[in-house]
């Protein structure tokens, strides 16, 4: 499973969960604690303007453990809003082009799938992750996550 964290100027924070793993409130919140790092050699200033994190309402994510490892970061979660192509970006902006771009390969291990994700990643053009947080329609800046299944 890939769990991405990407905002208007790029990616911030890829996490590969290995295999037979399952996504628990504590995984998450740990998840979280390792972004705030991530954004402040990333994105330099991000932390002092504020983080607006937009995630699903899966148990992992609304959990107790992980709503106060969001308060102690100081992010702020929006609401998810309905199920809607212009309201989740990574769905539809970064993971459909994705599954476009690995559709019919073979992949003989985990890590030539990390590869190949990581490459693509790499690979998108400047104006990538912008479209995608601008097609939000957003006020102020956010930290896209987004969870697939590999």
């Amino acid at each position: 499973m890939l769990t991405l964290f990407w905002d208007e100027r790029g990616l911030i924070f890829e996490h590969y969960m290995p295999r037979g793993n399952t996504v628990t409130s504590a995984t998450y919140a740990d998840l979280k604690n390792r972004l705030h790092p991530a954004i402040k050699s990333k994105q330099h200033g991000l932390l002092s303007t504020g983080v607006l994190l937009q995630h699903y309402n899966a148990w992992p994510h609304t959990a107790r453990s992980t709503v106060a490892t969001i308060q102690d970061l100081s992010f702020e979660c929006l609401p998810h809003p309905p199920y809607s192509p212009d309201l989740t970006p990574s769905d539809f902006h970064v993971f459909g082009p994705l599954k476009e771009a690995m559709g019919g390969k073979s992949f003989r291990s985990d890590e030539e799938v990390q590869q190949a994700l990581q490459e693509w990643l790499c690979c998108q053009l400047k104006d990538f992750f912008p479209r995608g947080i601008h097609a939000f329609q957003s006020t102020g800046t956010l930290v896209q996550n987004a969870m697939e299944t590999t």
